[in-house]
């Protein structure tokens, strides 16, 4: 009977010893993931930018819907919120925030592609899903120049 209460005892003590190790590498692996989405919504615009010319019609204008995944599970520390935002730095940018534990609030910088580009966030902020998968359509429109214009989709 002691030796259960002792190995529990032990079992415990090294759990808890190690749970700021499992944060820090669950913090770790969500930045590296939404890194990653950061980037392929990048590719995606990026796309859509070099292949096409910006048009006056919504309807007739290049577009791609994306859909980004904000990663979940075990492996993943829990998100307060992720967002497509305009950076405080370029206002006529994009960037994907998150935040993780309350402040500060992270973000990774999305390029427009090769030419200069102005972006347009319908609804500005975008908030997506900090617990899966959101959808979000990019348009290549003519607003007075070529226009990114970025909306979630459901």
């Amino acid at each position: 009977m002691i030796r259960v209460v002792l190995t529990v005892l032990v079992a415990v003590a090294l759990l808890t010893a190690s749970m700021p190790a499992i944060e820090t590498a669950r913090t770790a692996t969500t930045t590296e993931r939404l890194g990653a989405e950061a980037d392929r919504l990048e590719r995606a615009v990026g796309g859509v930018v070099a292949g096409s010319a910006p048009v006056s019609d919504p309807a007739t204008a290049a577009r791609t819907t994306v859909l980004v995944r904000a990663p979940t599970g075990f492996a993943a520390a829990e998100l307060d919120r992720v967002a497509l935002v305009e950076p405080s730095d370029r206002p006529d940018g994009v960037a994907l925030a998150y935040r993780i534990d309350g402040p500060p609030e992270r973000s990774f910088r999305i390029g427009t592609g090769p030419a200069e580009t102005a972006v347009d966030l319908v609804d500005a902020p975008i908030e997506l899903r900090p617990g899966g998968a959101s959808r979000v359509r990019v348009r290549y429109v003519d607003d007075d120049g070529p226009t990114l214009r970025i909306s979630r989709v459901g």
